[in-house]
């Protein structure tokens, strides 16, 4: 992955307490012994709307440097709008390229802690919490949604499909 910038190694929802914990950020686990990998899963085991669950993705531009996209979990991201907003060609990035940019596996990726470039999709903003991966795949975090935009620093726009 020549030119990938901010490779790191395997983070745990240990290290993603502790970041949280040294920020002073509000937050909850929730720890299950079924997966939390889907949305669908996710908001089966909360027992809430999938609009509460939030999806962080990983793109790659056309400089092959990574962004992150929070959508809502029941929206997709649109490739095109974000491509717009950030005047370069992107891609979703492969499974193992997910894992070597933020060190967590699909589906467990936790919405803050990257520094990498962050775009939220402003439908985020109608809840005060979202909850999204916790760093491991049965585990998953709530945080306040103000706490996530401003620790991402988030570029806030319209990036999901309608």
């Amino acid at each position: 992955m020549c030119g990938m910038v901010l490779m790191h190694s395997k983070r745990d929802r240990e290290y993603l307490r502790r970041l949280l914990e040294n920020a002073g950020i509000w937050h909850h686990f929730y720890e299950f012994s079924e997966h939390t990998m889907t949305v669908e899963a996710a908001a089966k085991q909360l027992g809430i709307s999938p609009e509460k669950i939030i999806k962080t993705l990983v793109v790659i531009n056309e400089r092959n440097q990574p962004l992150i996209a929070i959508v809502p979990g029941n929206k997709r991201l649109d490739l095109n709008k974000l491509r717009l907003l950030t005047g370069s060609k992107v891609r979703m990035a492969k499974a193992r390229e997910v894992e070597e940019i933020t060190g967590y596996p699909v589906g467990a990726i936790p919405p803050v802690g990257h520094e990498i470039t962050t775009y939220v999709d402003r439908n985020i903003l109608k809840h005060e919490k979202v909850v999204g991966g916790g760093g491991d795949t049965h585990t998953l975090v709530e945080l306040k949604t103000e706490d996530l935009t401003r620790l991402t620093k988030a570029v806030i726009s319209d990036i999901a499909e309608q």
